[in-house]
């Protein structure tokens, strides 16, 4: 199967509901650096970087991640590392090296067969792949004070003006591209830098 930006995300809503559901920035992180590095490897091959803009990884969708299963998230905690692992030890398996030292066309081995419920060792592939998609739509596209959207990028790239307080008739004319509100729900200064 082949990925592309499109049908990644007119897979699913841009909703995120951990973070609606979240209570702040968790300030703690779930993942070790070698976490980190397997899951930036993972979700740049959903949503890379090409002619249309940044991707996941430009954007912090990693960061979003790592702060949810911190919080919000922490009882997915253990089986998210679980699927972590046994994506880098099958890429280990079937390349020879660990997901984060593979060039694209590995990657993208790799996660066709786990996406396809093909990948040895991986029983609940797909399920792991569907969740960290998920994860990864949210932490591009969700609000930036969640820890991903790193300015805006996510926004800017399917064109979404942003949340604002107020519209007025010069902003519902639909002959006139929104202008951007680059804003946080929740004020002006609230994670769109990090």
């Amino acid at each position: 199967m082949a990925f592309s930006r499109r049908t990644l995300i007119a897979s699913a809503a841009l909703v995120p509901v951990a973070a609606l559901k979240s209570s702040g920035q968790p300030s703690e992180h779930a993942l070790t650096p070698a976490q980190l590095r397997t899951l930036e490897a993972f979700i740049d091959r959903l949503i890379p970087r090409d002619e249309n803009g940044p991707g996941a990884v430009d954007a912090g969708a990693q960061n979003y991640i790592d702060r949810q299963l911190a919080g919000y998230l922490k009882d997915e905690k253990d089986t998210f590392i679980a699927g972590l692992e046994a994506v880098d030890a099958y890429a280990r398996q079937a390349h020879g090296a660990p997901l984060a030292e593979l060039v694209d066309e590995q990657r993208d081995a790799v996660l066709t067969a786990i996406e396809a419920n093909r990948a040895e060792g991986l029983t609940s592939g797909r399920a792991f792949f569907n969740r960290a998609r998920r994860l990864t739509l949210e932490g591009m596209f969700g609000d930036p004070y969640y820890g991903g959207n790193k300015n805006f990028a996510g926004w800017d790239l399917i064109k979404y003006p942003g949340p604002r307080p107020a519209t007025g008739p010069e902003h519902q004319k639909m002959s006139t591209p929104a202008t951007p509100y680059h804003r946080s729900a929740f004020g002006p200064d609230s994670g769109h830098d990090h």
